[in-house]
This record gives C-alpha cells, sequence and structure tokens, in this order.
C-alpha cells in the first residue's frame, strides 16, 4: 500500500544545511578533501613538468666548459640563428606534420563514413582498422624499414611484380626503379610520412566516427525532405556537425606529431643526412651525444611558443565544450563571416608555406590526394545522379561496389605490413636471405624466437617492461581517480585553473622534458634505473588519464552520490562505494591507454636508460641493430611478442574502451 504524505513545508537555509566555516567561505566547501584529492597529482605535475620546464629555461642559459658549467645569458638562442643544422630540423618537422595531418584527415574521414554507414560488421572493421594504432611504434618502425628495405624488403619485390613501380616511376613519383625508399634525400621523408599516416589514421578514425555518431540524424532527414544531394548533405550538415571534433582531434595530432622523435629514429636516424631529422632529434644530439644541456634545451624552448599557442588554443576548445552555453554568443570577437574565412586563410598559408619548403614532395603529395579525392567525388555524383533519376537499385550497386573497393584497399593497407611481420617471424634464416616462399613460409620455423631467446636479454627486456607499464600505470590510475573525482564534483575555489593546468600538462609534448628531467634523475642518482622510468612515466600517463576521469565523472548522476550523502555516507565513502563501480568503464579506458602508453614508450628510455639490462623493449629491440646488419627474422618475432598483449588487451577491452572515451573524452 502506497502512504501519502503532505509535502513538508520549506525549512530556512540554515536548517537544510549546515553553517560554512571562514575558510569554507573563502576556500569552497570542500576545500580540505578536494586538497587530499589533488595533491598526490598536484605534487606529481609540479615534480614532473613544471618544476622540469622551469628546469630548462635556466639549464638554456648555460654552457658546459670542460668541467664546469657557466652563465652565458641568451648565447644559446643567438647561436640558433645561424645553425642550418637547426633551421633544418624545424623546417622538417613542418613538412612531416604537416603532410601527415592532411592524409590523416582526409583518409581517417572516408574510412569513418564507410563505416558509419554500414549496417554489419562496423565493430569487427572498427577494430581491425585499430591496430596500427595499438601496435607499439617501434614495431611500426622496424616492420616499415624491413619493407622498404631495398634488398629484402617485400614493396620493391610487390610493385615490380605488378608493374605499379615501373608505373611510379613512369610518372615521376619515383625517381629510378627499383626505389631507394630510406636512403634517398628525395624519397625518405614521403616514406617516414607515409608510415605516420598508416599508423595515426586508426586515431582520426575513431574520432570521427564518435562525432558522426553524436550529429541529430533529424538533420540528414530534413536535408533530404529538402531535396538535398548527397554532396549538400555531406557540406551543410556532416563537416559542421564535425568541426569542433575535427579540429581539437588535428591539434592534437599536430602537436604529438611536430615533436615525433621515436619513429624517425628508429627509420632513418635523421638520414640520409639530415633529410629527415626534427628539431627534436636536434635537440637531442646537443643534449645528449654532445654533452651541451644548455644548446639542448634552447632548442626544446624556442619552439615553445609556436607549440604554446596550439596547446592554448585547444584547451579554450576543450573548455567551451566543457562549458555551459556553448554557442556563438562571446565566443569568439571574430564576425560570422571572418570565422567562415579563418579555415581558409590558413589553408592557403600553409600551401604556400609547404610550396616554399618542399617543392619536390608538394606536387607528388597533390596529385596522390587528388586521386583520392576525385574518386570519391565521382562515385558521390554518380550515386547522387542515379538517385535523382529515380534508379535507387542502381545508385545502391553503386555505392556498395564502391564502398567495397575502398574498404579492401584500406584493408589491404592497414594489414600487409602487419602479415608481413607475422610471416617473416615464422621463417628461417635461408628462407629470409634466399627471398624464397616470399608471401608464406615453407616450412613454418620456430628458429626465431629460439634464436631470439638462447642469445639476448630479451626475456629480461620483456620483464622490466611489465614492472614499469605496470607500476606507472598503477600510479597514473590511482591519482587520476582521485584528482578527476574532485574536479568534477567537489567545490573549491581554484578548480578551474586545476583543470586547465591538467590541460595544458597533458598536451605539453616530452620534447620539451626529456633534457631536464635527465638532469634531474641524474642529480638523484636514478639513471640507468627502472625507478626513473616509474617515476618519469606519469608525466604523459597521468594528465591525460585524470583529463578522461573528468568527464566520465561528470556523466555519472550526481542524485547517486547525493542520495548516499543524505543516507549518512561520508564524501570519500560514496566516491568508493557509489562511483567508483560505475566507472568502472572508464577506469579501464584509463588504465588501457596508460599501459599501453608506457608500454610503448621510447624517448625517456632511450635517453635515461643505458646498461642493457635495465632496458626495456622499444630500446632493447633498437640495441639488436649493428651499423648496417638488420636481424630481419628476430626483429619480427620480437615484434610480433611485444605486439600480441597489447593486441589482446584492446581486443577484450573495446567495448569499455569505446564506453569510457564516449562518457569521458567526448562529453568532457
Amino acid at each position: 500500500m502506497t502512504i501519502l504524505r503532505p509535502k513538508p513545508a520549506a525549512r530556512p537555509a540554515s536548517a537544510t544545511s549546515p553553517a560554512l566555516s571562514d575558510s569554507q567561505r573563502r576556500f569552497g566547501r570542500d576545500w580540505r578533501l578536494a586538497a587530499a584529492f589533488l595533491a598526490p597529482t598536484g605534487l606529481l605535475i609540479a615534480a614532473l613538468i613544471l618544476f622540469p620546464i622551469v628546469s630548462s629555461m635556466i639549464t638554456s642559459t648555460t654552457e658546459r666548459h670542460g668541467a664546469e658549467t657557466v652563465f652565458v645569458g641568451l648565447d644559446n638562442f643567438t647561436a640558433l640563428i645561424d645553425d642550418p643544422v637547426f633551421h633544418t630540423g624545424v623546417l622538417n618537422s613542418f613538412v612531416f606534420t604537416a603532410y601527415a595531418e592532411i592524409f590523416k584527415v582526409t583518409l581517417g574521414l572516408i574510412a569513418a563514413l564507410m563505416l558509419h554507414h554500414m549496417r554489419r560488421g562496423r565493430a569487427v572493421l572498427a577494430g581491425i582498422i585499430l591496430l596500427p594504432w595499438v601496435v607499439p611504434t617501434v614495431v611500426t618502425a622496424f616492420t616499415w624499414r624491413a619493407l622498404f628495405d631495398p634488398i629484402f624488403g617485400s614493396v620493391n619485390t610487390v610493385f615490380t611484380a605488378t608493374g605499379i613501380g615501373p608505373a611510379l616511376a613512369a610518372i615521376g613519383l619515383v625517381d629510378s626503379w627499383p626505389a631507394e625508399w630510406l636512403s634517398n634525400p628525395e624519397l625518405a621523408m614521403p616514406a617516414v610520412i607515409l608510415v605516420n599516416v598508416w599508423k595515426g589514421i586508426p586515431f582520426f578514425t575513431v574520432t570521427f566516427l564518435a562525432g558522426l555518431k553524436a550529429i541529430d540524424s533529424g538533420l540528414y532527414e530534413a536535408a533530404m525532405v529538402d531535396g538535398a544531394s548527397p554532396w549538400q548533405r555531406f557540406r551543410h550538415v556532416t563537416l559542421p556537425g564535425l568541426r569542433h571534433v575535427m579540429i581539437v582531434t588535428v591539434l592534437l595530432s599536430s602537436i604529438w606529431t611536430f615533436n615525433n622523435f621515436d619513429l624517425i629514429w628508429l627509420m632513418t636516424q635523421g638520414g640520409p643526412g639530415n633529410a629527415t631529422a626534427p628539431y627534436v632529434m636536434v635537440a637531442y644530439s646537443k643534449a645528449i651525444q654532445q654533452l651541451q644541456l644548455g644548446a639542448g634545451a634552447a632548442v626544446t624552448l624556442v619552439m615553445l611558443p609556436i607549440v604554446g599557442i596550439l596547446v592554448l588554443f585547444l584547451v579554450r576548445l576543450m573548455r567551451r565544450s566543457d562549458g555551459p552555453g556553448t554557442g556563438d554568443t562571446g565566443r569568439s570577437r571574430l564576425t560570422p563571416a571572418q570565422r567562415k574565412a579563418m579555415p581558409w586563410v590558413v589553408v592557403a598559408v600553409s600551401t604556400l608555406l609547404l610550396v616554399w619548403s618542399s617543392p619536390h614532395i608538394v606536387w607528388k603529395a597533390a596529385l596522390v590526394l587528388g586521386v583520392f579525392v576525385l574518386i570519391s567525388a565521382v562515385v558521390g555524383r554518380t550515386v547522387s545522379t542515379l538517385a535523382a533519376r529515380g534508379n535507387q537499385r542502381a545508385a545502391r550497386w553503386v555505392n556498395g561496389v564502391s564502398s567495397g573497393l575502398a574498404l579492401t584497399g584500406l584493408l589491404l593497407f592497414v594489414l600487409a605490413p602487419l602479415y608481413w611481420m607475422t610471416v617473416t617471424a615464422f621463417k628461417s634464416d635461408s628462407q629470409i636471405v634466399m627471398r624464397t616462399n616470399e608471401l608464406w613460409p615453407t616450412p613454418w620455423s620456430t628458429e626465431q624466437f629460439t634464436n631470439l631467446f638462447s642469445g639476448r636479454a630479451f626475456g629480461t627486456w620483456y620483464l622490466n617492461t611489465i614492472l614499469v607499464a605496470g607500476a606507472s600505470t598503477l600510479i597514473a590510475l590511482i591519482c587520476a581517480a582521485l584528482a578527476g573525482y574532485a574536479l568534477a564534483r567537489l567545490k573549491f575555489r581554484g578548480s578551474e585553473s586545476f583543470t586547465v593546468t591538467i590541460l595544458l600538462t597533458y598536451v605539453m609534448p616530452g620534447a620539451l622534458l626529456f633534457i631536464p628531467l635527465y638532469q634531474m634523475m641524474s642529480g638523484i642518482g636514478l639513471n640507468d634505473s627502472l625507478w626513473s622510468l616509474v617515476v618519469t612515466y606519469p608525466t604523459f600517463t597521468l594528465p591525460f588519464a585524470t583529463w578522461l576521469l573528468v568527464g566520465y565523472f561528470k556523466s555519472i548522476p550526481a542524485e547517486l552520490e547525493e542520495s548516499a550523502l543524505v543516507d549518512g555516507c561520508t564524501r570519500l565513502g560514496a566516491f568508493v562505494r557509489i562511483v567508483l563501480p560505475l566507472a568502472k568503464p572508464g577506469l579501464l579506458a584509463v588504465a588501457l591507454f596508460t599501459l599501453t602508453n608506457a608500454w610503448n614508450e621510447f624517448l625517456f628510455a632511450f635517453v635515461f636508460i643505458t646498461r642493457n639490462e635495465y632496458r626495456t623493449l622499444p630500446v632493447g629491440m633498437q640495441s639488436m641493430i649493428f651499423g648496417d646488419v638488420v636481424p630481419h627474422g628476430q626483429l619480427a618475432a620480437a615484434s610480433l611478442l611485444i605486439s600480441i598483449p597489447v593486441v589482446l588487451m584492446y581486443a577484450f577491452g573495446q567495448r569499455f574502451l569505446t564506453e569510457g572515451l564516449t562518457a569521458g573524452a567526448v562529453k568532457g
């Protein structure tokens, strides 16, 4: 039986809530609990990110003279004005980033649109396309390096057999055939750009696919009722709906790509000459190889304003999407016409810079990109024309066949390097050297795995990687859960400033930190120790984990905690008993990301660790190469073994990853 009771009369505020103390009125209602929750994250960020940046600024004003370090003021910065190696490094970073982003946006958008319109098998194909992003960078670099090898690689062999190679030479995309992809200054940069595109397409595809799902389907229905063609719906509904996601994705990817070190170092070490050396490699050479820490710090800091502008713009976009009133009002001082023209201005300026900086690449990139765009436009126009004439069956057939061919091409591009790595791992040395049974080992052999464990410290490297990745993930997860909840739920003064700091450190590139962190680890005696990695890895795992969990905690209804508080539960008890169980998808997504980032990390491990017994897998695999002697079979076997755990984790955690990203990154 339901008993109806009269609604109690409203009580004054003093009766319904406890009186606030002076400190609570000054610092916020929950400032004590917030301080406790934020202390671990605040200390780590201050000690590992903010302090090292300040230390790097001080170091940049010094110079090493023998055993002494002397103050030189701005001499290290002024020396860069006439440093041709630095100029080449900055130019290479810009060229590498610009071309990579153009192709990743184009191909990622095409892949996302195809997956979005699929009715069956979308999850399976999305998981397959995600593989290049999942596998470690060291695996990507060594696999493609082997494929591009002019003697043992399969790219020249396959392209020669199919006639593609001579055709590329005939139209001038390559100077001669067979091509020397990584030893030719004209081809080395396009080759490393291609590999970065291969690895980056999944990130763009996943984020664009999430953005497409968020677009209201009613907008498409209204456009179809108004007679809009597929191109018009794409231009006036899809692109505006993806605008924010595209800008944030491109900015994030641009910051990461501009500061890339590991992929280029592992593939070319900046060669031939300095044809592919980015500015980060110039800083590494000066600081670590030449022991001029001041000059190396100056190289990274002189690029800080450029990175800073991108970071601040990105933070503004992220905060705008997270706050109330995200409409056009007060969003920008630009007029609507100026905002509409701004992207075209950026495109025009970037194109002119690319024409000036890389005339030998720009026309080749324009030709390849033009082919993709032209084919897409022709198919779209054909489908639209057939539909307008009432021939829906033919339109569906053309659309299905073209989508099938495009997906087949994309899957071949994604899976071919991974397939080559797998079959090479099961070939004997004689099969690899004699080039027999190129696409299928006959017979299958475990020789490479036996040699890998019998003659090298591979097992030790594997154990080191597990220990470092596990410990750093546990630290990041605990600190991020506490800080994320405090920023999402607790009321205290300074919460917005702390959130902005998290966002800033989230996108702060490791290139700005490895020199001062190297000094710090040397000063406290942690170099050549696994502790140096466990301590420093939160610099790139903790900010992301905190930012994602802030968004996820905000997606959990606050009424659940309020009910627990009414029933006498403390705020800490509500966090442990109510929020954490509901946040399992977000916590698993964070654990998956932080674990794989720590598993794949190369730069810090390469700089901090020199002793073989303390190396992690990426650095250990790099040490397997002696000059021009490359053990392709053992590297393939090692690549397979280092990739399997990550792929399995993503396969089992894909559902939680998608749910965690949707609730955290997209809404946050």
